[in-house]
């Protein structure tokens, strides 16, 4: 299973199209997909572990409207993409809206997929204390 680490920002062209690290697009495989995440990211996932969120959204209790909205934002915005033979990926202009990507855009690993935001959102995650964060996860019982 891919293991994505590690953070870099590119450029997004006028067409939409960005750059993917070789070290990703190795992990990715010829097709993958791009979604909206949480936060106004976009995640990319390699097939693989798309076909774990899908089976974990099957799980879901369908009877909840969280879950269904969940469910169909995620589900309903993936594109299936695959990288040029530059190494670009073409962003939906629905997706690049949803993140407010225009110009440069901030790939982050984030262990089972990708996150994709914008410049202005990557600084913004300046701001949060990790101290602060950690002491909210394992006050709720989560632990590393």
């Amino acid at each position: 299973m891919a293991r994505f680490r590690g953070d870099s920002t590119h450029s997004v062209d006028a067409k939409g199209r960005m750059i993917v690290p070789s070290k990703f697009r190795e992990m990715l495989g010829d097709t993958f997909v791009i979604t909206k995440g949480f936060d106004r990211c976009l995640y990319i996932y390699d097939m693989d572990n798309w076909e774990i969120i899908e089976d974990k959204l099957l799980q879901m209790p369908m009877l909840t409207e969280e879950a269904r909205l969940l469910r169909r934002t995620i589900v309903g915005s993936v594109a299936d993409v695959q990288c040029d033979k530059m190494g670009r990926v073409l962003i939906p202009a629905t997706l690049r809206d949803y993140a407010n990507i225009q110009t440069e855009a901030v790939i982050v690993g984030s262990i089972d997929h990708i996150e994709v935001m914008s410049k202005e959102a990557w600084e913004r995650t300046n701001d949060i204390d990790p101290n602060v964060a950690a002491a909210k996860l394992y006050g709720s019982g989560a632990s590393l």
